[in-house]
């Protein structure tokens, strides 16, 4: 069985990392906050740089959280590339952070021309769906790539779909944040209304579930807006950086997205108000203090 090296054990990567520790694969790990001890006892081997864990592992994955460090993991001083050669396996790089699709065929290209196979694979579902390895994976990739990481991605997600080529995984993952943000946005402006208005936001929300408006951002953040539960999750400066990654594409593109630069000012207000980490539900905060008023949860 090959070995696998995964580098990034956030509140994503930690639990991702774990099904495939469990699915049997011996797992080489780094993460500039240090490797869990968790992942450890289970098996995972500590590694101190990517290097170190591209000298091992055939299959590399990273979960980080923007283009910069991505480049610096991959090409950086004891980077990923640093310890590609070491044994003649054709190693694959398997980059499942959320990124510009601009910079991440730029990152393809400069792997492909040492050799080596890659491919963006970013994610939805959030800290529960990796904690469930219920995920969505939108895959960019060769076919034959994809056929070699399709088993591996299975053990993390649930929905696996190769979009195109190289890139195209982060344009899905783009169009996915739009529309999730913008979700989010619209699931608190409902909330609060119907708190304000006098009605229990538990029971509205309960109603609601049984309609059209039914989503899982409503079960699962309309949920977190009421109980204030505010810890991520995915966090607010996370949803900034995906929404800043949809403006400047549209902006190349030549094309207007006015509702999602609404949220995204709506986000950046988030920030300004200390909110970087907080989950990104929290967006609601900036419309109670627009509106001067709380949702306020009658069963708490």
């Amino acid at each position: 069985m090959i070995n696998i090296g995964f580098i990034g054990l956030g509140i994503m990567g930690k639990p991702m990392a774990g099904h495939l520790i469990r699915g049997g694969y011996q797992l080489f790990l780094h993460s500039r906050s240090g490797v869990p001890e968790e992942l450890i006892k289970q098996g995972g081997k500590a590694c101190s740089s990517p290097r170190e864990v591209a000298q091992h592992a055939e299959i590399i994955f990273l979960m980080l959280p923007d283009a910069p460090d991505v480049e610096k993991v991959l090409f950086g001083d004891n980077g990923v590339v640093d310890g590609l050669d070491v044994n003649p396996a054709k190693k694959t790089i398997v980059d499942m952070s959320s990124i510009s699709p601009i910079e991440t065929k730029k990152f393809a290209i400069r792997i492909s021309q040492l050799g080596y196979d890659y491919a963006d694979a970013p994610v939805s579902g959030g800290d529960v769906g990796a904690k469930n390895a219920a995920l969505t994976i939108m895959v960019g990739a060769t076919i034959s790539v994809f056929e070699k990481i399709k088993p591996l991605l299975s053990l993390m997600g649930q929905t696996i779909t190769l979009i195109g080529a190289n890139g195209a995984g982060q344009i899905c993952k783009t169009a996915n944040q739009i529309v999730v943000a913008l979700t989010i946005e619209a699931v608190g402006e409902a909330l609060l209304f119907a708190s304000k208005a006098g009605a229990d936001p538990a029971k509205v929300r309960q109603a609601l579930m049984g309609g059209f408006a039914s989503s899982r951002v409503l079960e699962v953040h309309g949920n977190r807006m009421i109980k204030r539960l505010f810890d991520p999750g995915f966090r607010v400066e996370l949803q900034q950086k995906d929404l800043n990654i949809a403006l400047s594409c549209a902006s190349d593109l030549g094309i207007s997205l006015p509702n999602t630069a609404a949220t995204q000012s709506l986000y950046n207000a988030c920030i300004a108000h200390g909110g970087a980490t907080w989950d990104n539900s929290a967006i609601v905060r900036i419309l109670e203090k627009l509106a001067n008023y709380e949702i306020t949860d009658i069963n708490a």
